[in-house]
């Protein structure tokens, strides 16, 4: 499920996204090819330090989940098809 986070850092992703289950205070929600969304509506991997393409974050990390509008689901969509 592809999902636009919204962190409390005001950093907002797109990413597919799963729920695992975990202990209080231990990750639990596994972000699988994150990209960061620009104000421009442009998509940068993120993190830019790393070239692993699943990491582990906590919930309590993000301000809100939304779906993605249509064109930022396309552009992910590409960018996906292309760089993998």
């Amino acid at each position: 499920m592809v999902k636009c986070l919204i962190l409390k850092i005001g950093v907002t992703l797109i990413s597919e996204i799963n729920e695992i289950g975990a202990d209080v205070g231990e990750p639990d929600c596994q972000l699988t090819n994150p990209f960061r969304v620009t104000d421009e509506e442009e998509l940068v991997r993120w993190p830019g330090v790393t070239d692993q393409r699943t990491l582990l974050m906590q919930s309590d990390s993000i301000l809100t989940i939304v779906d993605p509008s249509k064109s930022i689901l396309d552009k992910y969509n590409e960018v996906i098809k292309w760089e993998f």
